[in-house]
């Protein structure tokens, strides 16, 4: 069900936010306990702020809610916010945006005997990412192939 609700939502939010020359980064439909929520995330260069994700999800609940059939028959919370921090990289230009900066890799096998890496994003192909990281004092690079990454996202150095 969280698919096809993506998969009717993500045009209609695709247009609301590049009317306003934002970035559509993610699209989630999860349950948490007994609620359901849409969680929309959007950006743009230098951030975005809480007055731009307001406006979009006023324009976005309006349309939802004249949608005919309801694309969500059951309840739920919408919640337009910026993706963090810690942004997801999950389109092959979020991964070009990425490089030279320090990302958090998950895997689902390991590689080298690590199953996450955590540095500078060096190079980035159809096939590969190539991570330059820090194993207690000594500067390394493993590449790992794309089917082989779990999660991928920006992360904050410590």
């Amino acid at each position: 069900m969280s698919n096809n609700v993506i998969d009717t939502i993500q045009p209609l939010a695709q247009a609301i936010v590049a009317a306003h020359q934002f970035e559509l980064v993610d699209i989630e439909f999860v349950r948490e306990g007994q609620s359901w929520y849409l969680r929309i995330y959007i950006d743009k260069p230098g951030g975005i702020n809480i007055e731009e994700c307001a406006m979009v999800s006023d324009e976005l609940s309006e349309k939802l809610d004249t949608m005919d059939p309801d694309p969500i028959p059951q309840a739920y919370f919408l919640e337009v916010s910026s993706p963090g921090a810690e942004r997801p990289l999950k389109k092959e230009a979020d991964y070009q945006n990425a490089i030279g900066q320090y990302v958090h890799i998950g895997l689902y096998q390991k590689v080298d005997g690590k199953k996450v890496f955590e540095g500078d994003l060096a190079e980035v192909t159809p096939e590969t990412l190539t991570i330059n990281y820090l194993d207690k004092t000594r500067h390394k690079t493993v590449t790992v192939k794309r089917e082989q990454i779990a999660q991928a996202r920006l992360a904050v150095k410590f």
